[in-house]
């Protein structure tokens, strides 16, 4: 594997950023899904654990699928500014 340029690793480092926060955000989302409920409602403490379980499998899976993508697209175009599938 060669080198990479300044353009490629900014890249990366980006997705990584964008992956992350991305999967910060549905984590939250998912975990106040379960603990709003439980405490309006009463219900029991107990589900707070299985939503904190759930909302970190969300995390990884959302970074995961971020990451995976931009590997698979292979990062930046090889034309800025083209947004054509084939650039």
């Amino acid at each position: 594997m060669g080198t990479r340029s300044d353009a490629e690793r900014d890249a990366i480092t980006v997705e990584i950023g964008f992956a992350l926060l991305t999967g910060f955000l549905a984590a939250v989302l998912v975990f106040a899904a379960v603990a709003v409920p439980t405490y309006a409602f009463d219900l029991p403490s107990a589900l707070l654990p299985g939503a904190g379980g759930v909302a970190a499998l969300v995390f990884l899976a959302r970074v995961v699928q971020v990451l995976w993508g931009f590997g698979r697209r292979g990062g930046q175009p090889s034309q800025p500014g083209r947004t054509s599938p084939d650039s």
